[in-house]
């Protein structure tokens, strides 16, 4: 069922921008900076001439990367802190296994056993 409904808001989603490139096939000028900045640097950066949907397409999928990397790069914090109490974790498991070896040293097997099932007799 979520299949079907995952399926059915992508379909969705392709008809609409489908619908949006067949709205907008005009074509407009695109230009990198305006003439008077790009005189003032030196490099000539020519007009280009694009359909209108693909100057809107392009700038969505500039702005959903540009919100993914923000968004990776806020949350690197909290990445390291969960990294760090992963290590902290690993490390004493370790020490609870080492520790539960040294108590159970002079035992007999099946009492060791029982006290490491936490079934202590």
């Amino acid at each position: 069922m979520i299949r079907f409904v995952k399926y059915l808001i992508l379909c969705a989603i392709a008809l609409v921008l489908i619908v949006l490139a067949l709205a907008n096939r005009q074509t407009v000028t695109l230009e990198l900076l305006p003439p008077e900045i790009a005189g003032w640097v030196g490099i000539p950066f020519p007009p280009i001439e694009l359909p209108l949907f693909l100057v809107i397409f392009a700038g969505v999928i500039g702005g959903l990367l540009i919100g993914f990397i923000w968004e990776w790069l806020r949350e690197h914090r909290h990445r390291a802190e969960a990294k760090q109490q992963r290590r902290a974790r690993t490390r004493l498991e370790r020490e609870v296994e080492n520790l539960k070896g040294h108590s159970n040293e002079g035992k007999d097997d099946v009492l060791a056993l029982l006290d490491e099932g936490g079934r202590t007799g």
